[in-house]
């Protein structure tokens, strides 16, 4: 049996014989193009959203950028898989998240493996583990200990998958079991955290060093195995003993079914801008590496992450919500 995925491709690698490739580069885009977005206006994936927005007017003409956060960017993610596969919508947004959908949500509605492909992979950060700027602890040993004196007294903030597995993750290896409290987003959280109502939380690093330059929180470490080269101060999680391995990735999506010819495209024209110096800088500013891969590696990552997040929710034994 062929699979709707292999359909696509198999029509779209037919096209691609022919004139298609010129076809599209000479149509695409004829009218505004919506990037979708899943979270907060202000929010990490906003920030790297509208810097790549700017800086592909040139070349895609007017872009919309629009923010519907909820259901862990499930809202956003649905109506890109069922918008028409035309490139006119397309869904920049926190690749692990999406791929761990199935795994952390009882119902979704939408395939994660059929009904969405990347078209470009952007960059990789830390998920980085915060407290308050005023929290006695100053690294996670000290955190550690002040979360074993209070027992199942502690509290700690999620809004993302990564978030839900890692404070899982950080919580059993420590032999504690703090209190999980859920935000719609990590932007709720921020002011419970800085008034010492949570005792850590977990936060993408674009989102959360605007946060920490302003004083309201400090990270003390990040989940990657190793140091991200834009954030070499901040050591990982593996260095206190937390055996934790998790990248965070943004990606920009497009509908399965979009013709690979104007996938190549689009693949092209974000590949060309995070290679620029200028991308260099902001994302390294906001703690990210730039990551541009050809569409194809893109997209074989994303199927293996799917794979890896079945296993981090089983080792963390988190059950579906919702």
């Amino acid at each position: 049996m062929i699979s709707r995925r292999q359909f696509v491709g198999g029509a779209a690698g037919l096209a691609a014989a022919g004139s298609a490739p010129l076809a599209f580069a000479q149509a695409y885009p004829s009218r505004p193009v919506r990037f979708l977005l899943g979270y907060a206006a202000g929010s990490g994936p906003d920030l790297i959203a509208r810097f790549y927005a700017e800086r592909l007017r040139p070349l895609m003409k007017t872009i919309v950028v629009e923010n519907k956060p909820g259901a862990g960017g499930n809202i956003a993610a649905e109506q890109v898989a069922r918008a028409k596969p035309d490139g006119y919508t397309l869904h920049p947004t926190g690749g692990g998240s999406l791929a761990a959908a199935p795994v952390i949500y009882r119902e979704v509605p939408f395939d994660v493996e059929r009904d969405l492909v990347v078209v470009a992979m952007l960059a990789r950060q830390h998920t980085l583990l915060v407290v308050g700027a005023n929290s006695p602890a100053k690294d996670m040993n000290e955190l550690s200990a002040i979360l074993k004196a209070k027992g199942d007294k502690g509290r700690w903030g999620s809004a993302i998958p990564t978030a839900r597995v890692l404070g899982t993750l950080y919580s059993q290896s420590i032999g504690v079991a703090p209190v999980e409290v859920q935000y719609k987003t990590s932007a709720d959280w921020i002011p419970d955290l800085a008034n010492d109502m949570l005792d850590f939380a977990f936060i993408d690093s674009a989102s959360g060093l605007g946060h920490a330059r302003q004083g309201r929180i400090r990270a003390l470490a990040g989940s990657s195995a190793t140091r991200i080269s834009a954030l070499p101060d901040i050591p990982t999680m593996k260095s206190f003993g937390v055996d934790v391995d998790m990248a965070s990735w943004w990606a920009v999506y497009a509908p399965a079914a979009t013709p690979e010819p104007l996938q190549d495209q689009i693949n092209q024209w974000f590949n060309e801008q995070s290679a620029t110096p200028e991308a260099k800088a902001f994302l390294n500013g906001i703690g990210n590496e730039p990551w541009p891969l050809p569409r194809r590696e893109a997209e074989a990552y994303h199927l293996e992450e799917v794979k890896n997040w079945a296993r981090y929710v089983k080792i963390a034994g988190i059950q579906p919500q919702g």
